[in-house]
């Protein structure tokens, strides 16, 4: 059984910085690329950021470049988003996700993803 377990929301004033956590079980992680989306409030889930299997390759948002890092640690089955510069905008629950078994990459639209964490929420206040 997959399930992918998301931490680190919270609070944060505006300027802020906070660090989210995914951690994946049921998974072959470290063959799978990872990537982070968001749902702000009242609007449709978007793509924020990903990351390939090794960690070399990283794509973003042009929302969020040069603010937001993504990362991984295939060690302890963990993907992160590192989010400097916090906007009030940037409020929104914050999801992470994998492909499907059976494929490694998931690319920049969420129907490609197959398996998705419960979400946490980031507000930024202004």
């Amino acid at each position: 059984q997959v399930q992918l377990v998301e931490s680190g929301g919270g609070l944060v004033q505006a300027g802020g910085s906070l660090r989210l956590a995914c951690i994946v079980s049921g998974h072959t992680f470290s063959s799978i690329a990872m990537a982070w989306f968001r749902q702000p409030p009242g609007k449709e889930r978007e793509f924020v950021a990903t990351i390939g299997w090794s960690g070399t390759f990283t794509y973003y948002a042009e929302s969020v470049k040069g603010r937001f890092t993504i990362s991984r640690d295939n060690a302890k089955n963990t993907v992160y988003l590192q989010m400097n510069s916090l906007k009030p905008v940037d409020t929104a629950v914050y999801f992470c996700a994998a492909p499907p078994i059976g494929k490694s990459v998931g690319g920049l639209h969420r129907s490609n993803y197959g398996y998705w964490g419960q979400g946490t929420q980031v507000t930024v206040s202004s």
